[in-house]
């Protein structure tokens, strides 16, 4: 079983359709939390929409085009990261990520994004590296900085949502700045 240490209680671990119901008992935990950010589509609500979501996942990891890992701390379940699109022949992918409250502020979420992208980079060739946001989540947009993003823009009134539509900012970071940067880990395998 493929299992990376981020700290001493957390590893990275793949994130199988066989694993619906722990998923769907983290959302159940972080519902509230996370539903203002993320796809509705994610947010399963029921054990047959939590393994299509997974399910959906690792058909995109099949077809090389994305992929998602769950971060278990102590042992449960507590967020993940993802490949939300994973295109090699345009050299582009976007990274994602979601966390309940009991796992925020440890840095979890970039650490495990930059042995995304390291590997994307690394060994996948990607040239640029996308993380898209809600403008007003600035827990996401701080991530995005840790990680040596830079903002490239905003897309103005994008998706309608429940309190009115919203701004999505795009932030990225490209191969040779990555490289670069000197913040990431080295060769680590995301498989």
């Amino acid at each position: 079983m493929f299992a990376l240490p981020l700290t001493e209680d957390v590893e990275l671990r793949t994130l199988d359709p066989w694993r619906a119901e722990e998923f769907l008992a983290h959302l159940d935990r972080a519902r509230e939390h996370i539903t203002p950010w993320v796809s509705p589509f994610f947010v399963a609500t029921d054990l047959a929409s939590a393994r299509a979501v997974l399910q959906g996942y690792a058909d995109r990891w099949a077809r090389d085009a994305g992929g998602i890992w769950g971060l278990w701390r102590d042992g449960t379940l507590v967020g993940g990261v993802m490949f939300v699109s994973f295109d090699t022949a345009l050299g582009v992918c976007e990274v994602g990520c979601w966390l309940e409250p009991a796992a925020e502020g440890r840095g979890l979420v970039t650490r495990a994004v930059t042995h995304l992208i390291d590997w994307a980079v690394g060994r996948r060739g990607m040239h640029r590296v996308e993380w898209r946001t809600n403008a007003d989540n600035a827990r996401s947009i701080a991530t995005a900085k840790r990680l040596g993003m830079r903002h490239d823009g905003t897309l103005r009134q994008v998706y309608p949502s429940p309190t009115g539509r919203i701004n999505l900012e795009i932030w990225s970071v490209l191969a040779p700045e990555w490289r670069a940067g000197g913040s990431h880990l080295g060769e680590h395998r995301v498989e």
